[in-house]
């Protein structure tokens, strides 16, 4: 199918570069492999690629920076530097798609073939934002979902959904997709829908004149008018009430609005980003949200996962609040290992702004500069947000023990048990290690510590499906 085509990888770690040589072979005519910058701008001085894959981190510099390319040539972007600046600067080139490492061979494939059938178009806008975290720390696999979503959205002033539960830090992603977007030059202008009383929000939203109702003794600008050039964020969208979500619909329709009180048209120069902790197909269902404003701004659904599906994120989350606590005049603080341990381990119902919280607290509160298990559970019991974490093998014991004893108050068959009990575990492992490698067998099976054949074996014989675990 795109046979006639040649690619060009450039990739430093000889392994990685045959395994993707190897995959990629069949899909082109040339495939050609160097492992520097100055290896790349030699080869492109000769020959012009029909796709570009790349690491970030070579050599000799850095392979997003220093990459340059004619208007219609792809570029996928590889990179173990999984962070928002990364996927932005990694839009910024016009790069096609960006694969955080580990990736799985399956979707980089996927991701050649369309490349290399789709026509050529004009590359990307260059001139985004400087590289920068905006706020956002992590690189479990589902804040990369999201930083990938964040970047696309660069170039584009689509209204976008943030889905996520209370805490997950929905604010700061609409801050950064203003931040990397067109409009970044323009105001952020956040108003809460669930603090507003119900009779003001219409006058909040779109302004009032001078005598519109009792009290209003001069005209005053909406949010709408605050944010025009810029950004409005409408913050918990599903306790808006119904009449105010019509007139909400009729803005986004029409990109027009009349102040309260008002009949002379303004146009809504804003790009749209709203939020919620609801569910709101149920509340669609329900009939408390209209459908029809639902679909114009769900148009780009962004979802944020709890923080308890990214425990690995809790280190380095303690670390930005940490700095972020010492650059306010709070006292420097470390964490000793079992400490943080404990924190991985805590469910944070809260999620990151229960977290930040309790970094600020020990820090003001711990007596020395290093924090123990015993002030985690302190601070966390004084403040009435749980007296501790069982740790995750003494909460299987008792899953295990409860899930035994009623097995034998059925009267399972003899010899029986143990191979139920085994196929449960692990399964219940092999989809959570899955997940957390994007469906990347070769990376699963090595943290599994068993051969990918292996794996392959006992994925088939559980009716696990490794691209949706």
């Amino acid at each position: 199918m795109s046979s006639d085509k040649t690619i060009l990888l450039v990739e430093d770690d000889p392994a990685i570069a045959m395994i993707i040589r190897e995959t990629l072979i069949g899909e082109c005519r040339h495939f050609a492999s160097v492992g520097s910058i100055a290896e790349r701008n030699a080869w492109l001085a000769d020959h012009r690629p029909d796709l570009i894959i790349t690491d970030v981190v070579l050599p000799d510099g850095d392979g997003i920076d220093s990459l340059r390319v004619d208007a219609g040539t792809p570029v996928i972007v590889l990179s173990a530097q999984n962070t928002l600046d990364t996927a932005v600067r990694a839009t910024g080139i016009g790069s096609y798609d960006y694969l955080p490492k580990p990736f799985d061979l399956d979707e980089l494939t996927a991701s050649v073939r369309a490349a290399l059938q789709r026509r050529a178009e004009p590359a990307a806008r260059t001139d985004v934002a400087p590289a920068d975290s905006h706020g956002l720390v992590g690189r479990a696999p589902a804040m990369q979902a999201v930083y990938r979503t964040i970047a696309r959205l660069a170039s584009n002033d689509l209204a976008v959904l943030i889905l996520g539960e209370s805490g997950t830090g929905k604010e700061v992603v609409a801050r950064a997709i203003h931040a990397t977007g067109l409009r970044r030059t323009g105001p952020f202008v956040a108003i809460n829908m669930a603090a507003i009383p119900r009779e003001l929000i219409e006058a909040e939203l779109f302004g009032h004149e001078k005598g519109a109702f009792t009290g209003a003794h001069s005209r005053n600008a909406g949010r709408f008018e605050q944010a025009a050039g810029g950004t409005l964020f409408l913050d918990e969208i599903g306790d808006m009430p119904l009449e105010a979500q019509t007139r909400l619909l009729r803005v986004l329709q029409s990109n027009e609005y009349t102040t309260v009180g008002g009949n002379q048209a303004l146009r809504a120069d804003v790009r749209v980003i709203a939020a919620t902790h609801r569910d709101m197909r149920t509340l669609v269902a329900d009939g408390r949200f209209r459908e029809d404003l639902f679909y114009r701004l769900n148009v780009i659904p962004v979802t944020l996962p709890p923080l308890r599906d990214r425990r690995s994120d809790i280190a380095a989350l303690v670390r930005h609040f940490v700095e972020a606590g010492r650059a306010s005049g709070l006292p420097d603080r470390q964490f000793a290992p079992a400490a943080m341990q404990w924190l991985e381990r805590y469910d944070w119902p809260g999620n990151v702004r229960e977290l930040g919280n309790v970094v600020q607290r020990l820090a003001v509160l711990s007596r020395d500069t290093v924090v123990t298990v015993r002030d985690v559970e302190t601070v966390l019991h004084e403040s009435g947000e749980g007296g501790g974490a069982a740790a995750p093998a003494d909460l299987i014991a008792r899953a295990i023990d409860d899930w035994a004893r009623e097995q034998m108050a059925a009267d399972a068959p003899d010899g029986d048990l143990h191979s139920q009990l085994e196929a449960i575990v692990e399964a219940a492992l092999f989809r959570r290690v899955l997940r957390d490698v994007r469906g990347n067998q070769l990376e699963a099976a090595r943290r599994l510590g068993i051969n990918r054949n292996t794996l392959r074996k006992r994925l088939g014989q559980l009716d696990i499906d490794p691209a949706h675990p």
